[in-house]
């Protein structure tokens, strides 16, 4: 399939650059894939939309705060790396700017006495060894929260709060599972009285969130590794789900590859792995039957992936009824339950 058929017009103002006064406060467009129809609901309402004797799984990712601003030691001049992944002991894949500056040999410094040197270039990453490694610690006081590039603000203190899901507890991703930005402790509770049972995994969404497909081709494209976790008990839940005809409601397009990758053969397999399953039309999927998701940027991989699941037609044909009617897109924007 061509690449260029998954891009839509998207008014900007439609971005959202801001979340919800209240957390929870969004619309909800519910798309029935058996009967092709959508209808327009309230977030609030999502304890009687999602199936009946549904187990709800999301994913507990926590945002690292890992957007550090430093100076090149050499000139001063301004640097901004958001450090991505540890791949030994000290030395961090990263993405940065002013990339064509930060050579291999490049000496950078940060607050608090950090210093890193740059080790080589691969492709859109940089992998930049530090001194003394950063830890969590050192995130939260000198970092900043890596909101994506379509957020066209710098990041402030509402986001250290918004732009992390209140179930949060496993750091170490470059971005929130956006689909759980909606959740309250309260809404989850109130699935739970609704007779739905919940599992977490994680997930940590790498760059790839802020990355467009390039290849003209979706065969052509190279899907980005990412790490997930599914626990025995998660898996546990999952399995008795499926043996018992149950069905299962991914919360957000994270925890849909993190399910469809750990069954190859319909078993799920609990434990830690790597994943880069790019989810395209023709997909069989075998684990997950519902979807909340939020609405995605065009060319993106998370756009294919929703198209996968509920037919590219349907999905740009309620995509043109949220531009009509003036939903809010990505990250901090509506929802959208696939059912």
């Amino acid at each position: 399939m061509e690449t260029r058929s998954f891009s839509f017009n998207l008014p900007p103002e439609l971005i959202a650059q801001h979340p919800p006064e209240n957390r929870g406060a969004s619309r909800l467009m519910v798309v029935d894939r058996a009967s092709g129809s959508f209808s327009h609901r309230l977030f609030d309402e999502l304890p009687i939309l999602i199936p009946a004797g549904s187990l709800v799984v999301f994913n507990n990712a926590r945002v690292r705060k890992a957007r550090l601003r430093g100076t090149r030691a050499a000139d001063g001049g301004e640097c901004e790396v958001l450090l991505l992944e540890e791949t030994e002991p000290g030395t961090w894949k990263a993405i940065a700017k002013p990339m064509k500056k930060l050579k291999a040999g490049t000496e950078l410094a940060f607050p608090g006495g950090k210093r890193a040197g740059v080790l080589r270039r691969e492709g859109d990453f940089l992998y930049v060894k530090f001194d003394e490694p950063p830890d969590e610690a050192y995130f939260e006081a000198h970092g900043a929260m890596p909101l994506p590039p379509y957020i066209r603000r710098p990041a402030g203190t509402e986001d250290d709060e918004r732009y992390q899901t209140v179930y949060a507890s496993a750091p170490g991703s470059a971005a929130a599972p956006t689909a759980g930005l909606h959740f309250t402790d309260g809404m989850r509770e109130r699935l739970r009285e609704a007779g739905l049972q919940t599992a977490e995994l994680t997930l940590h969404v790498g760059s790839g969130t802020f990355l467009p497909i390039r290849a003209e081709k979706l065969e052509d494209h190279v899907m980005h590794e990412e790490r997930y976790t599914i626990s025995d008990e998660c898996a546990g839940l999952i399995a008795s789900a499926l043996a018992e005809g149950k069905p299962i409601t991914a919360v957000g397009t994270t925890t849909v590859r993190a399910l469809e990758s750990s069954a190859p053969d319909s078993r799920i397999e609990a434990g830690t792995r790597r994943t880069s399953l790019f989810i395209r039309p023709g997909f069989e999927f075998r684990i997950v039957s519902h979807l909340l998701t939020n609405f995605h940027t065009p060319l993106s991989s998370l756009l294919v992936l929703v198209s996968a699941f509920a037919g590219k037609d349907l999905i740009f044909s309620a995509y043109e009824a949220a531009v009509r009617e003036r939903y809010r897109f990505f990250s901090y924007g509506d929802a959208m339950l696939i059912v």
